[in-house]
């Protein structure tokens, strides 16, 4: 049924709401100074700084650890992780094609930092923890030319690597306890470290800078100072600053053409110091720890990258930061769109809502609620509220509220809880009462859908069951039972079958007045399918899961139709907006995808 994915059409993405702010350096301002490049899951993300417009890089086959970008701008790596004892790629992009140039294959488990050399001859990857080894590649032949354990026996991981901007021969590594100054033999097919002497500092090295003249380098150590290495005498300079060390430790640094230094911190502070004694000369706080800085041409324009997943465009002369991207740091949990209306939409994660304008996907509004994870969420019809799975009803559900939905005369909300018991609220101006709670369900309640006529709902849980509830009567109506973890439910818009999917990849089409099965479909290959939306005139239906792929399917064929290849982790939502414009569906790793909504005959 669901054959190769190649021969059904793709479906087309339009953009990508989402960085992944976990990745050191990651974020990259490419050299013709009009885009930045970033990682985002197992996808490279080249973002256009003029028009918005977004080109991605698939072909690694899990997340990218780490990013690299030529002098010249003519090529761009990137590294990914992997299961323990694999292989993890490191892969060449040819950023004029915007296709794989090359494959490079020898690190086990995990990549941990890439660097070209100034010439673009070659490329220098640093392996994990388990892997331990520095090999240097020829790009033109795309064939290692040597390799060698990072660090000595006696000392710890090595954690980062640069390469000279003078020499095609010569680079840096520094990591726990280790810092080296390595020169590439060609003749013989050897790298030959020098260890550089800090005395008795003993740091652990989370990033490097080397200045244009070679003549000095800076590492950026997690206890919050800088170290100032002289590279031609390996020697250690300076270490600074005395007094005020840069909390949670320094996680970038850049070197600007005044001989000031960027500093990001672990904290989210970004801090302009002066190279001479490392005085903070200005500062300025942002929201997450700092774990990139990168410059745009000469440095009178940078961009800063964060753990809580936000790109920051700062000036060098008023140093103050525009917010330009942001996303949720977390799995996206839950998504919805107004009724009748496809320009925005909202999205739910662990601890925040944001509503998203659809065709700019600019954040318009984000709630934020401390300590309480939001699972899901919904509009009401009128369109002047948002309910969520924990925002209004205090202690609703002992384990939480997993699942809402509202009446269409906007007076009720259903929700359902951990515990497996679906309540029926009523809610007025600023107040709300319980009218009714019905215990039938044994598990967790995953998803609920009312009828149109708000006389009727659908609830789907993990015990195995879908039930269908009268709301005049508050009794059970209906009961659908499979082998399987239900996880969604959906009416079909003439209400007399429903659609469920679950965890044993299977969609059923049930009748509602029976409960009797009508037909089976096999959704996915292997992995749960944990979303599912029916479009409005019910021709078509989209389902998403644990396979990371987008399925367009037609109702009454029970065919594919579309797929959309994209998502890096799980999707863990989907949804057709009102006019069948888009499709949006969020995934675990906290990306939104928005997709053409396919012109089908």
């Amino acid at each position: 049924m669901a054959e190769d994915a190649q021969e059904v059409p793709q479906l087309a993405l339009e953009a990508v709401i989402g960085f992944n702010g976990h990745v050191f350096s990651g974020l990259r301002v490419h050299p013709d100074k009009e885009h930045l490049i970033y990682p985002l899951g197992c996808t490279v993300i080249i973002k256009s700084l003029r028009s918005g417009k977004q080109t991605f890089l698939h072909g690694h086959t899990n997340n990218i650890s780490c990013i690299s970008v030529s002098k010249s701008g003519h090529y761009i790596a990137s590294g990914q992780v992997t299961f323990m004892g694999f292989k993890a790629d490191v892969i060449i992009w040819d950023y004029e094609k915007k296709e794989i140039y090359a494959r490079l294959v020898l690190h086990k488990t995990r990549v941990e930092d890439l660097s070209f050399s100034p010439n673009d001859k070659y490329l220098v990857s640093l392996g994990g923890q388990e892997d331990g080894s520095i090999v240097v590649w020829n790009i033109e032949s795309k064939e290692a030319i040597c390799g060698s354990p990072a660090s000595a026996q006696s000392a710890g991981h090595c954690l980062t690597i640069e390469y000279t901007n003078l020499s095609d021969e010569i680079f840096v590594s520094a990591g726990n306890g280790t810092l080296r100054v390595w020169e590439l033999d060609l003749p013989n097919r050897k790298i030959r470290p020098t260890e550089c002497q800090t005395g008795q500092l003993k740091r652990i090295v989370k990033c490097l800078e080397i200045p244009n003249d070679d003549n000095y380098f800076y590492c950026g150590t997690t206890s919050g100072d800088i170290l100032k290495v002289n590279l031609k005498t390996r020697l250690l300079n300076s270490c600074g600053p005395v007094k005020q060390k840069f909390s949670k430790g320094v996680n970038a640094l850049k070197v600007l053409k005044t001989g000031d230094i960027l500093v990001g911190s672990g904290d989210g502070m970004l801090s302009l110091c002066s190279g001479g004694n490392f005085k903070t000369i200005k500062s300025v706080q942002l929201e997450g720890g700092v774990t990139s800085v990168t410059l745009r041409g000469d440095g009178q324009q940078f961009y800063v990258g964060t753990e809580a997943a936000q790109i920051y465009n700062l000036g060098y002369t008023d140093f103050k930061p525009e917010l330009i991207a942001t996303n949720h740091n977390s799995a996206a949990k839950d998504v919805a769109f107004p009724f009748g209306t496809s320009e925005l939409f909202a999205t739910c994660s662990q601890n925040d809502i944001r509503v998203w304008h659809a065709e700019s996907s600019k954040e318009l509004l984000r709630i934020t609620v401390p300590n309480i994870t939001c699972n899901a969420l919904g509009f009401m019809q009128d369109g002047r509220s948002i309910f969520s799975g924990q925002l209004i009803i205090h202690n609703a559900h002992s384990m939480g509220v997993t699942a809402i939905a509202a009446t269409n005369d906007c007076k009720r909300i259903v929700s359902g809880g951990g515990e497996g018991q679906v309540r029926v609220w009523e809610i007025f101006q600023n107040t709300y009462r319980l009218i009714e709670i019905m215990k039938e369900h044994k598990a967790t309640v995953n998803c609920i859908k009312i009828k149109s006529n708000d006389k009727e709902c659908v609830t789907a849980s993990s015990d195995g069951a879908c039930i269908i509830w009268d709301l005049v009567r508050f009794v059970r109506n209906q009961m659908v039972l499979s082998n399987t973890l239900f996880s969604a439910v959906c009416y079909h818009p003439e209400e007399f079958q429903i659609i469920t999917s679950g965890t044993d990849r299977k969609i059923g089409y049930w009748e509602v007045y029976d409960g009797s099965a009508i037909r089976e479909l096999e959704g996915s290959l292997f992995g749960a399918i944990n979303g599912m939306h029916i479009s409005e005139d019910g021709k078509y239906f989209v389902t998403g899961g644990d396979d990371k792929l987008l399925k367009l399917w037609h109702y009454s064929d029970g065919e594919v139709t579309h797929v959309g290849i994209g998502h890096s982790g799980s999707i863990t939502n989907v949804r057709i907006c009102h006019n069948s414009r888009y499709i949006v569906s969020t995934s675990a790793d906290g990306a939104i995808l928005r997709w053409r909504y396919p012109q089908t005959s």
